[in-house]
């Protein structure tokens, strides 16, 4: 394997993991705070809400909005280490 076959696939690597862990923290916000713990979350209030209610409703657009500003700034990262940037 060459070189450049070697780093397109670290490329891909990192690119999965990042992913793969933005796709997990949307997840976990998502469906396990905002459906699967809701009962116990709404035992706290967050802005007069019950919190639970509040990641169901909120919790995982804010979330999903910050993960594509993160996103786009780590794939920025990625593509200047492997030198895949726009110039």
């Amino acid at each position: 394997m060459s070189q450049e076959d070697l780093s397109r696939q670290a490329y891909w690597r990192a690119h999965l993991r990042l992913l793969g862990i933005c796709l997990a923290i949307w997840f976990v916000v998502s469906f396990v705070l905002g459906i699967l713990l809701s009962q116990p979350l709404n035992a706290f209030q967050l802005g007069g809400y019950p919190l639970g209610f509040w990641f169901a409703q909120q919790g995982s657009i804010y979330t999903f909005i910050i993960l594509i500003f993160v996103y786009a700034w780590r794939m920025n990262v990625l593509d200047r280490k492997f030198n895949v940037h726009e110039e």
